[in-house]
């Protein structure tokens, strides 16, 4: 097997994306383009808000700092050599670079997937918990949950990405996606990948379907502590804080278990590359938008930065 690898591994992958489509290339550069500079300043502004705050120094912000870094590194990873195919009359790539953007696209959106459960763990605790919070979320529990979750999500990365580079290629270069992803590189293998997708089902159970579970079911015990609440000013705002993060759950969670857990169909591959391309751009690029927007405390922090960054300049 190995011998068969070594042999058929190709130069380069040509990225075909929508090239069927030529009159979608000025559009999706657009949309693409505009994604990707509020992401990068979305969530560069959440990082520097939570950052010099005094307020924002809580266990729900430090997670939320993580997620809006992974956001960056996440879309920076993709993004970028999208926008240079689109405007190139060769779509190619590197067997290099679509072997490193396939590993750090998959262990960011891994590190997502249990990032989102951790966080809501956190508001269930906040919630729930109220009279105990400082005390279960202290700084080291919080240090240690992002780290396990970046740790996993490398780690699943490094299994699937080298199940994946195992199959042969026998010749085949042509993915038709606008990056390199998991199915996709699967379709282009001339054996039976039956055995893969039945892996890649399995590595997605802890990573999709287990946290989305879990964040059910707490966000069921918050519905429950947060009806309880007698101010309706303490309701209204327990419902704003955790309902943005429902919103990114939902978008983020349904979008990838739409692409990875569900059988392949070559029926469904211009959706699946329109569904893969929200949870890879979109909703990193909403992410800023929905913690900002149904947050008070974000709000007011940003205010206070632009406030102070303007008593600056005048000085």
């Amino acid at each position: 097997m190995n011998k068969v690898n070594e042999s058929d591994t190709p130069g380069e992958f040509i990225l075909l994306g929508f090239t069927d489509r030529p009159w979608l290339a000025l559009p999706l550069f657009v949309v693409f383009l505009i994604s990707y500079i509020l992401t990068i300043f979305g969530n560069l502004g959440i990082i520097l808000v939570s950052r010099v705050d005094p307020k924002l120094h809580t266990p729900m912000y430090f997670f939320l700092t993580n997620l809006s870094f992974l956001d960056l590194c996440y879309t920076t990873s993709i993004v970028p050599q999208m926008l240079i195919n689109i405007c190139s009359i060769r779509k190619v790539i590197s067997y290099g670079g679509c072997v490193a953007q396939l590993f750090i696209f998959l262990a960011l959106g891994s590190t997502e997937c249990l990032l989102l459960a951790v966080m809501s763990f956190d508001r269930f605790v906040a919630i729930c918990r109220p009279l105990h919070y400082s005390v279960i979320m202290h700084q080291r529990l919080c240090i240690q949950l992002a780290a396990a979750s970046w740790i996993s999500g490398f780690c699943n990365s490094v299994l699937q990405s080298t199940l994946t580079l195992e199959m042969p290629l026998c010749g085949n270069k042509e993915v038709d996606h606008f990056f390199c992803e998991v199915p996709a590189l699967l379709k282009l293998s001339c054996v039976d990948t039956t055995v893969n997708e039945a892996e890649l089902f399995f590595f997605c159970v802890p990573f999709l379907l287990i946290p989305l579970t879990l964040i059910l079911i707490s966000y069921g015990f918050i519905a429950q502590a947060v009806l309880r609440i007698k101010s309706a000013e303490g309701r209204r705002k327990a419902f704003g804080i955790c309902g943005s993060h429902l919103i990114v759950v939902l978008l983020f969670y349904g979008t990838a278990i739409y692409m990875y857990m569900q059988p392949p169909s070559p029926a469904s591959k211009d959706r699946g590359k329109m569904v893969s391309l929200f949870y890879g751009i979109i909703t990193p690029m909403l992410n800023p938008l929905i913690y900002t927007l149904r947050n008070k405390d974000v709000k007011g922090a940003f205010k206070r930065l632009v406030v102070r960054i303007f008593l600056i300049m005048k000085l």
